[in-house]
């Protein structure tokens, strides 16, 4: 397949005609559909009986089936659902955008229509996938595209036709336009100028660089199933049982990207570790690992990503992390391989007195994406914040942030 990555960076999305050939569509659908109806009836045995309005699937604006949290209801019958990100026109599409040799499927999910009619207004409005506050300024991801190609990238794959995602081409390396803010700000639920209405046939797909300006526009009852998720070089699957049913190859695919993945774990506990003793050339040697060939915006925004880690850690070690305020322990457990967040375990690799420590090195970074006065602005997700939503700090910060 023929494909056109300049295209692709300058516009920061491409539809994929036949991501699942036609010959293939029919058994996919069905695979799929097995797994939605085992996780419906398990939402349903999971209802309150006292909620008059049903449970999760029936109540939620775009039901999702999430394979990783589905493991136990995998067999001959839906290991399709996972073998198709395997296919030549979606892994080696992804691998080729990435400009990297073998691209790691991350999550595994289906977006479905919703029970009752949520047309009106739709699910949620323009956004970009991203809160500064959890992961980094916007202008850090836009310079490190820009520098470097983008390090990770989301598909949408229909299993009927879908017209629902809009984007804003361009939009993935740029923040918005103070016209744009004007109309999110007053309505962000209609199309605004620019914006690209994707129609796509049964088995064709969209891919995109996050973060691009996107909105999901029309919630009806219509028939969906729509194939979600992205590809990096980063996979974690906390549950791998599955593995044993799937064929030799892809069994291969997915144990070779856990163990690069157990790699780069490791580079980050190496990155932490260098900031220990003021090592500044031994962190820079760490963030190569974790990001081979990143120029000074990526190294700044890795620094950033670093910086949070290093935050929640050291809240983990806290004898009263469970008085925290909820969103610190929800960040503080979450895993996002992406922004170099492992979750609760990846803790244990230190001390208390070593995380207090290291927390203390990347104190200056943290300030330099703090404001005093609550922040926020248009096309993102979650609430306003002491966190700088747009502005990096220079990239000089990450020469002198150890010594």
């Amino acid at each position: 397949m023929s494909i056109d990555r300049d295209r692709f960076l300058e516009e920061g999305y491409l539809v994929v005609p036949e991501a699942i050939p036609p010959d293939q569509l029919e058994a996919t659908r069905v695979a799929y559909e097995i797994m939605v109806d085992r996780q419906r009836k398990i939402w349903a045995r999971e209802r309150n009986p006292d909620d008059p309005l049903g449970g999760v699937w029936e109540t939620s604006a775009q039901p999702r089936l999430n394979i990783g949290s589905m493991v136990d209801h995998l067999g001959p019958d839906t290991i399709k659902t996972v073998e198709t990100w395997l296919h030549e026109n979606i892994h080696g599409v992804s691998s080729t955008l990435l400009d990297v040799p073998d691209a790691g499927v991350t999550e595994m999910m289906l977006m479905c229509n919703p029970v009752r009619d949520y047309s009106t207004g739709g699910h949620r409005g323009w956004h970009r996938d991203m809160y500064p506050p959890y992961c980094a300024p916007l202008r850090g991801y836009l310079d490190d595209i820009l520098e470097n190609g983008p390090r990770y990238i989301q598909w949408n794959i229909p299993l009927y036709d879908d017209d629902v995602l809009w984007v804003v081409p361009g939009s993935h390396n740029r923040v918005n336009t103070p016209e744009e803010d004007d109309l999110l700000s007053k309505n962000d639920q209609i199309p605004i100028p620019g914006g690209v209405q994707t129609h796509l046939k049964a088995g064709d797909g969209v891919v995109y660089i996050l973060p691009i300006l996107h909105w999901g526009s029309n919630y009806s009852t219509k028939m969906r199933r729509t194939i979600h998720g992205g590809f990096s070089m980063f996979s974690q699957f906390r549950d791998r049982r599955y593995f044993e049913g799937l064929s030799p190859s892809a069994r291969d695919k997915f144990e070779h990207w856990t163990h690069r993945t157990q790699a780069m774990c490791d580079a980050t506990e190496a990155a932490l570790r260098a900031t220990l003793g003021y090592d500044t050339e031994g962190y820079k040697v760490a963030l190569d690992r974790l990001h081979p060939g990143r120029g000074r915006k990526g190294q700044l925004l890795s620094t950033v990503f670093l910086s949070k880690t290093a935050k929640r850690i050291n809240d983990l070690k806290q004898p009263d992390f469970n008085t925290l305020p909820a969103i610190d322990q929800t960040w503080a457990t979450q895993n996002h391989p992406m922004t170099l967040q492992w979750g609760a375990s990846f803790a244990d690799r230190f001390t208390g007195e070593e995380t207090a420590r290291i927390w203390d090195r990347f104190k200056p970074v943290d300030a330099l994406v703090r404001s005093d006065q609550p922040q926020f602005a248009p096309s993102f997700q979650g609430d306003e914040s002491h966190y700088h939503f747009i502005d990096m700090p220079d990239e000089k910060i990450v020469d002198e942030f150890l010594v």
